[in-house]
């Protein structure tokens, strides 16, 4: 009886160390990959970084990624001005408003996920179709931001949606319980508390569009000048490096507009995490 308890005992003990060590495993292989990206791409792109790849002109000849980033910040906020707002009020109806269970809420539940889904491409013959043809926007940042708009609006809704859920019934039940309305709960005490998943889904989507090109040249097209107007033609970092790359003259620029589109998202990301972290302290303080 002592023997086959024994062995039992023994597998308990070893299934954790097990499930242990591949977690730890690939922790390190993740780590290690990204130290490479980080490392190739910093190590091949600083050496090539001149004055003339800051010029306010793009030309043939300096190749220039300040007009490009210049797009890349506008493009970034105009797509986040049309998705955020739209985004966090479908969310409040579909955490706070709308029957749980019902069928309505899981299509459009299963509809957002499917749309999150979605190859980029599909998005930008759409956004072609829709906006650049049918409305007449032409080739335009005013066309790409919607485009982009689109494509991450699933993403902000959802992860929205689950950081309402997440916020727990105490706060909306004492809310109440101090005579506060529903629409002053959900801004007051709702939203705040669930703001740093909010903000997660934020970064996700900023991260989707800095680093979008298949969508953007249906729709915002390769221009490398900086916009007059909202429907003027606007080239992106991202598109940029792929011009550049896909060229085949001017590789070692593409490695350093890449550093540039590199740091640009750290930064943002870095941002929004110190800004979700405030955040969060504020509400549970």
């Amino acid at each position: 009886m002592n023997g086959p308890m024994m062995n039992r005992r023994r597998k308990k003990r070893a299934l954790p160390a097990l499930l242990k060590l591949a977690v730890t495993a690939s922790a390190g292989v993740t780590m290690v990959l990204i130290l490479f990206l980080f490392g190739y791409i910093l190590i091949k792109g600083i050496p090539n970084f001149s004055l003339d790849l800051f010029s306010l002109r793009y030309t043939s000849d300096n190749v220039s990624l300040l007009p490009a980033l210049i797009n890349t910040v506008l493009i970034t906020a105009a797509a986040l001005g049309i998705a955020v707002p739209v985004g966090i009020c479908s969310a409040i109806w579909l955490a706070e408003y709308s029957r749980r269970g019902s069928r309505l809420i899981l299509a459009v539940r299963l509809a957002a996920e499917t749309l999150a889904g979605i190859p980029s491409i599909i998005y930008g013959l759409f956004g072609m179709l829709l906006f650049v043809i049918f409305l007449g926007w032409g080739y335009s940042l005013l066309a790409g931001a919607f485009t982009l708009a689109i494509m991450v609006l699933p993403v902000i809704m959802r992860t929205t949606e689950n950081a309402l859920l997440s916020v727990n019934d105490s706060f909306r039940e004492g809310s109440f319980a101090l005579g506060a309305g529903k629409i002053r709960t959900i801004f007051a005490i709702v939203l705040p508390a669930a703001m740093p998943g909010i903000l997660s889904g934020i970064i996700l989507s900023i991260g989707r569009i800095v680093g979008e090109t298949a969508a953007l040249i249906f729709t915002a097209g390769t221009v490398a000048n900086i916009p007059d107007s909202p429907l003027s033609s606007v080239r992106t970092l991202a598109v940029h490096m792929y011009s550049l790359s896909s060229e085949g003259l001017h590789i070692k620029q593409s490695y350093a507009t890449a550093v540039v589109l590199l740091v640009l998202v750290a930064g943002i990301n870095a941002l929004a995490g110190l800004g979700a972290k405030k955040i969060g302290q504020a509400a549970n303080g």
